[in-house]
């Protein structure tokens, strides 16, 4: 193994967690599909080679174990054994089982569902920001991108909204389970947070098995496949973290990285207000520039020769988005900020193939929501003189932990 291509960085840790494209720039031009032995993972950087994975599902399978996806220690696998075992569900499906959970999700996040969901999402993001705009200044990834996407997903499946403080928590444990930076004893506890949202779920799904209603969850539930079965409460469980965890993190993230761009442009705050069709075009940039979605894991059927290198067969394999998404063969400039670049919706921020994010559209209209209704209402706001945005160090995940405005008070 070590005979192929190795590159050794770790941009988990600073500076390279702060600003890792500098590193990913070096790879791409070094060594563009490396084995990394710090995190025990083949690594695929150049834009065609990423996309062209995603487009092979058949030798990059997607059967990988989301909440540990590395040799992870003996300790968090006792933890995590205390509970259900993870399912192959949706993410980490292939087809023919992939299609078929696939269409049922889709039916629940299709397009004209979602924007139904519209006015709810103004009103939740006008409450948000009641809450906090006779302050002057807010951390809004605290008080407007985290509840907004988790109050919604928590209208779209039918969980109660006093539960989602805990929820917040459980997602969060998550993302511990797949930072090797963290303590071993942080990956306990996440790995024991995991258990505890596992068992608050059966008890969700235990009660609407018994009283079904109008939501997401009942649906699931009540779904019979063609041979009669029915989901089992293990396979509901992996399927309602993945969507959850997916639905809450990435687009806390995208708006987290979204308005972290547009406060950095010269202007680019105040054009957005006066043309406020234009805000799109700078969500799709800000997917391209800096996603929320910094990787997503494959493993090879057989061995895979590509682009000069060979992926043995069984292996874990990163496929950096990140890194494509700045591949200078694909995107001029790639490091600038342009909402008028001609190819900005050719980015892979929310994946590509049949993997593509099934709530890329809910994702995209809740960061659309945010970002306007903010300018309308703090038109003023910019970003307090001495923030500086810190990270998690998260291998699949990217987004600031906080973002501090200020504004003018009324």
């Amino acid at each position: 193994m070590t005979s192929q291509p190795v590159f050794a960085h770790n941009w988990l840790a600073s500076p390279h967690l702060e600003n890792p494209y500098p590193l990913f720039v070096e790879a791409r031009q070094t060594a563009p599909i490396f084995y990394s032995p710090i995190f025990n993972l083949w690594c695929i950087t150049r834009y065609r080679d990423v996309r062209a994975a995603l487009m092979d599902p058949q030798r990059f399978s997607s059967k990988f174990l989301i909440r540990t996806p590395y040799t992870a220690p003996p300790k968090v696998i006792e933890a995590l054994n205390q509970g259900y075992a993870e399912e192959q569900v949706l993410v980490n499906e292939d087809p023919p089982d992939h299609s078929r959970t696939r269409h049922l999700v889709n039916q629940a996040f299709a397009p004209r569902r979602i924007y139904g969901l519209e006015p709810q999402i103004k009103a939740i993001t006008n409450r948000l920001i009641d809450a906090f705009i006779g302050a002057g200044q807010a951390d809004v990834v605290a008080e407007l991108a985290a509840p907004l996407p988790l109050a919604v997903l928590a209208e779209l499946i039918g969980l109660p909204h006093e539960d989602l403080g805990q929820i917040k928590r459980w997602t969060e444990d998550l993302i511990m389970l797949t930072s090797t930076e963290s303590s071993l004893e942080r990956q306990v506890a996440g790995a024991q947070g995991s258990v505890a949202f596992q068992r608050y779920l059966e008890a969700q799904i235990a009660e609407r098995r018994q009283t079904p209603r109008d939501d997401l969850l009942s649906t699931l539930t009540q779904f019979s496949f063609e041979n009669g079965e029915r989901w089992t409460d293990s396979q509901l469980i992996s399927l309602l973290i993945s969507v959850i965890f997916a639905g809450h993190e990435t687009t806390t993230n995208l708006i987290g990285n979204l308005l972290l761009q547009v406060f950095g442009q010269p202007g680019l705050w105040q054009q957005l207000q006066a043309e406020p069709a234009r805000v799109p075009d700078a969500i799709e940039e800000a997917l391209r520039i800096d996603g929320p979605i910094r990787a997503m894991f494959r493993v090879t059927t057989e061995d895979v020769a590509l682009d000069g290198a060979t992926i043995p067969a069984g292996s874990q394999v990163l496929l950096l988005f990140g890194a494509a998404n700045r591949d200078d063969e694909m995107f001029a400039e790639p490091d600038r900020f342009d909402i008028d670049r001609p190819n900005k919706e050719q980015h892979l921020g929310f994946g590509r193939g049949i993997h593509f994010c099934v709530g890329a559209t809910l994702a995209r209209l809740e960061a659309r929501i945010a970002l306007t209704t903010l300018a309308e209402r703090i038109p003023q706001a910019r970003l307090a003189p001495d923030y500086r945005p810190t990270y998690l160090p998260s291998l699949l995940h990217r987004g600031p932990q906080r973002l501090h405005l200020i504004w003018d008070k009324a």
